[in-house]
């Protein structure tokens, strides 16, 4: 990974663009232990023992750049070419360019922001549950992505993605929920993140502990545990009770016209797959999509069948 140049501020208001291009060689989901080695680099640790090399695959390039928004500091990610496609993370935080990320830039100018209040994004003190990120994400969304991108939401990123179209879904063009919470269960319940650790969480994303050991390695970086503790305190001042959904989320999804397409593992462990089928069931013009052997995490085990949908349903 390499970093050069310094960082542009323009006036308040405006996208702040640092010149420092990453060039990095992306890990696949069959690149063993290369995400956790990922995370190491990208959260400053020192460099990878020369056995172990970083990337392992073609060179993607993408830059770090950030936005004002509500007199908040957005830091986000942005790769690729064609039209825009905003990807909203997990409740885990943004680890970095992943090959998902990767993956979606083949057809994508894709834009990857830290949530407010997440990794290197300012805290908004106020904000008190998913629909207040959702409408500071609405205007980060205008600034940055321009007219109809595609808005694609990851777990408690897709929750966050649903209010958005809730509430303003002139902003975008399509919706993608991926293993989106929001919703209360009709049938059983969402794992309470609060309650176990992260190795506990992490790997009932997965459809296995095997696959997930194979992608992040048996041992965690203590830069990937520190994102996972700052990521879920703020996670539980947004979303603690009720956990993870909004009552006032399904009454209004029966307006929001926006093609949709919901995606969900056929392991998934994390979010009952019944939230899927009641996204599908609640927007008018969703399409629902189970990726068969994955669980949760769909973007870290099935990175290409989930871009090519996600091209597939936006025409890209």
């Amino acid at each position: 990974m390499r970093r050069s140049g310094a960082c542009r501020r323009g006036p308040p208001g405006t996208v702040q663009t640092c010149a420092r291009a990453y060039r990095c060689r992306s890990a696949r989901a069959s690149g063993g232990r290369s995400l956790v080695r990922w995370a190491r680099v990208l959260f400053g640790a020192t460099h990878p023992a020369p056995e172990e090399p970083l990337m392992t695959t073609a060179e993607q390039t993408w830059t770090e750049s950030t936005a004002e928004v509500a007199g908040l500091s957005v830091r986000y990610l942005q790769g690729g070419s064609g039209p825009a496609a905003v990807v909203l993370h997990h409740s885990t935080g943004n680890i970095g360019w992943v090959p998902f990320y990767e993956a979606l830039a083949r057809n994508f100018t894709v834009i990857v922001p830290d949530l407010p209040g997440y990794g290197q994004s300012e805290r908004p003190v106020w904000a008190r549950d998913p629909r207040d990120i959702a409408i500071l994400m609405s205007h980060f969304v205008a600034r940055v992505a321009g007219e109809n991108p595609t808005l694609v939401g990851l777990g408690f990123g897709g929750f966050i993605a649903a209010e958005l179209a809730a509430v303003n879904q002139d902003r975008i063009g399509s919706l993608v929920l991926v293993g989106a919470a929001g919703l209360q269960p009709d049938e059983g319940e969402i794992l309470d993140q609060m309650l176990v650790s992260y190795g506990e969480y992490m790997t009932a994303g997965f459809r296995d502990e095997a696959h997930y050991q194979e992608i992040f390695g048996e041992e965690v970086a203590p830069e990937v545990r520190e994102l996972w503790d700052f990521s879920r305190e703020m996670t539980a001042r947004l979303s603690w009770k009720p956990y993870m959904f909004n009552r006032r989320l399904a009454p209004v999804l029966g307006e929001v016209q926006t093609p949709t397409l919901v995606v969900a593992g056929s392991e998934e462990r994390v979010i009952p797959l019944t939230c899927a089928r009641q996204y599908a069931a609640a927007l008018p013009n969703a399409t629902l999509e189970i990726v068969d052997g994955a669980g949760h995490y769909v973007d870290y085990e099935e990175p290409e069948a989930l871009a090519a949908l996600i091209a597939a349903h936006a025409g890209a």
